[in-house]
């Protein structure tokens, strides 16, 4: 008897958080955990998002819009303005978090064994929500060396074919930090253009640039209004991972009208948080200037300590808060489980995510684990000099 579906046993287990078992048995024997595996930053979430949740008062809590509340909507499309992103409300349709938006657009646009090409390393969750869509992912890979730039034209035109749909970016990316340039997305806009494709863009990290960086949107690319789609998230920007509510944005209203098809089907976004993220839109920038100060800081002690461990390849991430590092460790994965099953230093060790599953090409990310720079930096520093001790006495270490 048949008891899976073949979608139920290609399904991957996160790497984020499939080593969660052995953390907990650290903790049970009294290790303290350093989480650097999972993008949950330590940043308070602002009273202007909490307090309208905390001082709610609601006889009923019914059912809303499927597409959203309307007045977070128009709330959105002048938050997006800020940003020269001109787009109206009807261009916007909240979802249940960032991930639901991603697979409703792969659905909205991909058949069944349609392709979507996306630069890797990608947040893992690519992979399954590529899955549940029942869409193939085409890698294209980027390189460590390389500060993980986008990949040649060539390489991404020779990808391409009678079944591909689109084309996905994280910017900034997750996991690896990078920030793409107007030149990159513009090289992505003749390819789009030239092959009638979407331009898919996980833009969730936009706040979180560093060093002078700026971000452009693929909503500020010209001649692209009916073939892009924005992907969102209040999850990170607001440090509200619990809320659950995302966006897709879209000029083009037949994208829009199929994710809300989708969106029916589940009936509504969760009304209390999307109140919260309503209210959350006001945030003074100068709650956004301390955090990304505050995140410039973390980056730069963990980077600069992460250098100084022999055999570590660490590129200077330009956005969100996570970067791809190359140990010398044989296989990342083992050497993750190691940190919370055997080691530890005075009762403390340090969890990290193994970078394989941030790829779709098998083999690739085996030497390499994504961290993500969300404590303080008192806690990064005890966490990278744990770490450092654990390359110098892990069996597993190839230098």
């Amino acid at each position: 008897m048949k008891f899976l579906s073949n979608r139920g046993q290609t399904m991957p287990p996160s790497p984020i958080r499939k080593l969660v078992p052995y953390a907990d048995q650290a903790k049970e024997r009294g290790v303290r955990v350093y989480h650097l595996n999972i993008g949950q930053p330590d940043i308070h979430t602002p009273n202007s998002f909490m307090d309208p949740i905390k001082n709610l008062q609601m006889d009923v809590l019914a059912y809303g819009p499927s597409a959203g509340l309307t007045s977070l909507r128009k709330k959105l499309a002048e938050y997006y303005n800020r940003f020269n992103i001109d787009v109206s409300y009807e261009d916007i349709l909240v979802t249940t978090g960032g991930s639901e938006a991603i697979i409703f657009a792969m659905m909205a646009i991909c058949d069944p064994g349609d392709e979507i090409i996306i630069p890797e390393p990608f947040y893992t969750n690519y992979n399954g929500f590529a899955v549940e869509a029942g869409v193939k992912i085409v890698p294209i890979t980027s390189d460590i060396e390389d500060d993980f730039q986008l990949p040649p034209i060539e390489s991404i035109a020779e990808k391409i074919t009678d079944r591909t749909r689109g084309i996905l970016i994280c910017n900034p990316n997750n996991p690896t930090g990078y920030v793409y340039s107007k030149e990159e997305l513009e090289t992505l806009r003749e390819i789009v253009l030239k092959n009638d494709l979407f331009l898919l863009s996980d833009e969730v990290y936009r706040e979180f640039v560093y060093d002078g960086q700026t971000h452009t949107s693929i909503m500020h690319l010209e001649g692209l209004e009916d073939r892009t789609i924005m992907l969102d998230s209040v999850s990170k920007r607001y440090s509200a991972c619990g809320a659950r509510i995302g966006m897709i944005v879209s000029r083009n209203r037949q994208v829009i009208d199929a994710c809300l098809r989708f969106g029916m089907a589940r009936l509504c976004p969760p009304t209390i948080e999307q109140i919260g993220t309503e209210a959350g839109i006001d945030t003074p920038q100068e709650y956004f200037d301390r955090v990304i100060r505050e995140y410039n800081d973390r980056r730069n002690v963990m980077v600069e300590m992460l250098r100084q461990m022999p055999g570590v390849v660490a590129p200077m991430p330009k956005g969100a808060f996570y970067l791809i590092v190359r140990l010398p460790v044989e296989d990342a994965d083992k050497f993750a489980q190691w940190l919370l099953t055997d080691f530890n230093i005075n009762k403390e060790t340090v969890m990290l995510a193994p970078a394989n599953g941030f790829y779709s090409t098998p083999g690739l990310g085996r030497d390499e684990v994504r961290i993500a720079y969300v404590l303080n930096v008192e806690a990064i520093k005890k966490a990278m000099n744990i770490l450092a001790e654990g390359l110098k006495k892990y069996p597993g270490r190839t230098i």
